[in-house]
């Protein structure tokens, strides 16, 4: 008994004296590793820690930021931190790659409307086609309207 008393001071004393050469950020994170921990088993019962989105998220960046913090892990694994990690990246992607953006549909009377303009004055280029539209209050962008032009083949001019 007073042999594991010693041996726990020893530890102690070693601990405040590496504790000595870690750089202050190294030390903070890990005090807000533990103090993160202590919250969780205050908040929870007795047989499985209930841990919240933000619990995951602390516990995650903290030891992303700081390797060494996850030796001081005591009521989670450290796999289990780094597994958050991954699935807050993948969360962060999904939500970073997600669909519905990009350029607005053109609608199809005006798609058909260019194409009549381009028939009808085979002279007319995007930018005048697009200032005809742009008068008519058709708010357009003239590569959208080069896009939907009728293209012309005629035979290739002299060199």
């Amino acid at each position: 008994m007073i042999l594991c008393g010693m041996l726990d001071l020893c530890r102690i004393i070693l601990g405040v004296v590496v504790d000595l050469f870690w750089p202050r950020a190294a030390l903070e994170a890990e005090i807000l590793v533990l103090r993160q921990q202590i919250i969780v088993l205050r908040r929870g019962n007795p047989g499985r820690a209930p841990f919240s989105a933000v619990d995951r998220m602390v516990l995650a960046w903290v030891c992303h930021l700081f390797p060494k913090t996850r030796d001081v892990l005591a009521i989670v694994r450290p796999e289990t931190v780094v597994g958050w990690h991954r699935a807050g990246f993948r969360c962060y992607w999904r939500w970073k790659s997600r669909s519905g953006r990009g350029r607005l549909r053109v609608s199809g009377e005006v798609r058909q409307l260019i194409r009549e303009m381009s028939v009808a004055n085979p002279l007319w280029g995007a930018p005048r086609i697009h200032g005809e539209l742009v008068k008519l209050g058709i708010d357009i962008g003239q590569t959208s309207v080069a896009k939907f032009m009728v293209r012309r083949r005629g035979p290739p001019s002299q060199g």
